[in-house]
């Protein structure tokens, strides 16, 4: 019974949120069902176990979710994102629209930028680039997932995304963690995704395929849209309602004041998790004011938590001017995070109601037992947790704090570097994440005018068949070389 229940709960779970039901009160019912079925207290299991799951994740992970959503905001109202995206099209133009707008997307998501921003302000442009280069608006969701939602949150070293975040308290690692495997898997991602998009753009003018009807959807008509709003704040980091909030510059910054701030993200977590942390003395934080902690712990937050706040203060100072109303943009920008962190809270809750269902050590005992060892068994685990939550972030703070420790005990065992076994996990909660019920899916449709019958399956080959190939190669190459 006790088995049943857990998939009870997570059927409860996954149903009702893909019909716009709120996370916030699926979850908590979805574990309540699940400790009712295997008889144990179910009161005790809400007060003490999924809250104290979703407050442990808030503590370790709601300052990126606040400084990252900050940033954002920041970065759209000010016209940043627009400068940089205007930049790149115009560079490239429309002879190589879908590279364009790939990387257009790749530059301001890697630099820190929030997804539904960069969604927003990407969607438009590439309307106008692929029209003017007949190509057909089917494409444009696949083009912009290529750009925001693979190599860039997953697989290139430091990149600032809370999945990357995720595994380092769990491994003792940085945002850098295995830096060669990190840009193996991009190039594969980004070389494989490219292929299938150009392939498929030049098959649509052979045929005389048309751009296509409909339009690009406001931000305002997805802040009206409850459902709509209710899938992506449980996939992402940023509340999609805040991006009509702000009043934004009546002047766009030039490509330098633009870029700046993502340089300075890059430059600043390199510095804290290569250079300046490791040479701090923290043996203060052993004391049990500050928890009997390591640095190892908490470095690597700091390390992208620090790359944020600097970001932030140079896109206020690069433009301070054009910022005329700097106090509601910036409390529009922490409000953007609140929701997003809450939901992703409320599913690492269930996930450690499960974990503590007596049941869930067979299916422990199932993963673990997969052949290949920890890093095969790892990467099914995040990819299947990630699918069944519709959420990377989700999924693998659930796969790890189930697992992680056991993972990171067998690791030492074998001489295994945690760095292999961070990558393994985060390229693995970003492959399946992508199936239909994911919210980000469901809102990048919802902005480019177009459906899951017209777009999906090109979202399937650049932001899953790619990501798994990528996965595949890290695994293979761990294995054999190692961490590298």
């Amino acid at each position: 019974m006790g088995l049943f229940g857990i998939l009870i709960g997570l059927a409860i779970l996954i149903g009702l949120a893909f019909r716009g039901w709120s996370v916030l009160l699926l979850a908590p019912a979805a574990a309540l069902v699940a400790a009712l079925f295997a008889g144990e207290p179910v009161l005790a299991h809400w007060t003490q176990t999924f809250m104290a799951g979703a407050a442990q994740f808030l503590a370790q992970f709601f300052p990126l979710f606040l400084l990252g959503a900050l940033f954002g905001k920041l970065m759209e109202t000010s016209g940043s994102v627009s400068t940089i995206a205007k930049w790149m099209t115009t560079r490239l133009g429309k002879r190589r629209a879908v590279l364009a707008v790939v990387l257009a997307g790749a530059l301001v998501t890697y630099g820190g930028v929030s997804l539904f921003v960069a969604f927003f302000v990407l969607a438009p442009m590439a309307q106008e680039l692929f029209r003017s280069a007949a190509i057909p608006r089917r494409l444009m969701p696949a083009a912009i997932v290529l750009g925001t939602s693979t190599f860039t949150m997953s697989a290139m070293p430091g990149t600032p995304s809370i999945q990357n975040a995720i595994p380092m308290p769990f491994f003792g690692t940085t945002p850098f963690a295995a830096p060669g495997l990190g840009i193996i898997a991009s190039a594969i991602m980004l070389g494989f995704g490219l292929w299938w998009l150009e392939r498929e753009a030049g098959a649509a003018r052979r045929n005389g395929e048309p751009f296509g009807g409909g339009a690009t959807a406001s931000a305002d008509s997805l802040a009206a849209n409850g459902v709509l709003r209710e899938r992506a704040t449980s996939a992402r980091e940023f509340d999609p309602a805040e991006l009509t909030h702000g009043e934004h510059a009546a002047t766009a910054p030039g490509i330098f004041a633009a870029g700046l701030p993502l340089v300075v993200v890059v430059l600043v977590n390199l510095s804290m998790s290569l250079f300046i942390l490791p040479r701090l003395d923290v043996s203060f934080l052993s004391e049990p004011r500050w928890g009997g902690t390591t640095l190892s712990a908490v470095g690597g937050v700091w390390s992208v938590a620090s790359a944020l706040s600097a970001a932030i203060i140079t896109v206020v100072a690069a433009n301070y001017r054009r910022l005329p109303s700097l106090r509601e943009t910036m409390d529009a920008g922490a409000n953007a995070s609140v929701l997003p962190a809450v939901s992703v809270a409320s599913l690492v809750g269930f996930g450690a109601v499960v974990a503590a269902m007596p049941a869930f050590e067979a299916v422990r005992d199932w993963v673990l037992d997969i052949g290949g060892g920890p890093l095969v068994s790892l990467a099914v685990a995040t990819n299947i947790l990630a699918a069944l939550t519709g959420s990377a972030s989700g999924g693998l703070t659930i796969a790890l704090d189930a697992l992680g420790s056991i993972y990171m005990a067998r690791a030492t065992e074998i001489g295994l570097n945690p760095d292999l076994l961070h990558r393994v996990a985060v390229i693995g909660s970003g492959t399946l994440d992508s199936l239909p019920h994911n919210g980000a899916v469901v809102t990048l449709l919802a902005v480019c005018g177009a459906t899951h019958r017209e777009s999906y399956r090109d979202i399937v080959m650049v932001g899953i068949v790619g990501a798994i190939l990528a996965l595949l190669a890290v695994v293979a190459l761990g294995s054999v070389a190692g961490s590298f």
